[in-house]
C-alpha cells in the first residue's frame, strides 16, 4: 500500500512540474554558479554507498537536498 502511495504521488509531481516552469535561485550566489554546485552536488551523491544502487530518482532527491543546504531554492516561473 506504501508503495503505491509513494508512486502516486510522485505521478502527480511529475504532472504539476509538466505544467509549470521552475527554476534554480540564490540570493546569495550567481546563477552562473549553479552548474558548479550542482554538478558538485551530484558527483558527492553519486559517492555515497547507498545511492549507488543504480537508482536515479534517489540521487536526484538528494541532489536537491544539497542543493538546498547550499542556499539554492527551486523557484516556480511564469
Amino acid at each position: 500500500m506504501h508503495h503505491g502511495y509513494v508512486f502516486a504521488t510522485s505521478l502527480s509531481l511529475l504532472l504539476l512540474a509538466a505544467c509549470s516552469t521552475a527554476e534554480w535561485v540564490n540570493t546569495n550566489n550567481p546563477t552562473a554558479n549553479y552548474t558548479l554546485d550542482y554538478n558538485a552536488c551530484e558527483m558527492d551523491m553519486t559517492k555515497d554507498p547507498k545511492l549507488q544502487q543504480g537508482n536515479r530518482y534517489f540521487v536526484q532527491q538528494a541532489t536537491e537536498r544539497c542543493m538546498l543546504k547550499k542556499g539554492w531554492m527551486l523557484k516556480e516561473t511564469q
